[in-house]
């Protein structure tokens, strides 16, 4: 099964990395966009994720993988809505922030960049690659 990458976004006032790593693993719920919704439903366990702080931060804090497929969202009163577990990694070394990826050729092509609205996407591995180096992280 091909392994995919994906960078997921929050508010750091409404859930900051440190909150996530607080609690050693999240149930990814509420995402009301049916491209993000799509994308969660692509996701498998195992999967690399990158954590980025929108808002307030703009920048991709920390690493996490994906520790339960898609499944019912829960928190969903209508609708045909999914979510997904994370669970953290580590933080990156150094944040990237959205300035560095729209500055960096191989990234300014990134859903982040070019579709801003979208809270769950999916990169590239060059892309999840090249982040991970600008951060001064390993896998």
């Amino acid at each position: 099964m091909a392994k995919h990458y994906w960078l997921v976004k929050q508010e750091p006032e409404s859930y900051a990395w440190v909150d996530f790593v607080k609690e050693g693993r999240a149930a990814w719920t509420g995402v009301r966009n049916f491209q993000a919704r799509n994308n969660l439903r692509t996701m498998t366990k195992g999967d690399p994720v990158l954590f980025y702080h929108s808002g307030e931060g703009r920048e991709v804090v920390g690493l996490a993988r994906v520790e339960r497929a898609h499944y019912a969202d829960p928190t969903a009163d209508e609708g045909d809505w999914a979510a997904v577990d994370l669970v953290p990694m580590k933080p990156l070394a150094r944040p990237v922030t959205l300035q560095a990826i729209k500055a960096n050729k191989t990234l300014k092509e990134m859903p982040l960049v070019r579709n801003s609205r979208l809270s769950v996407s999916p990169m590239t591995e060059e892309q999840f690659r090249q982040i991970l180096k600008l951060g001064g992280t390993k896998l």
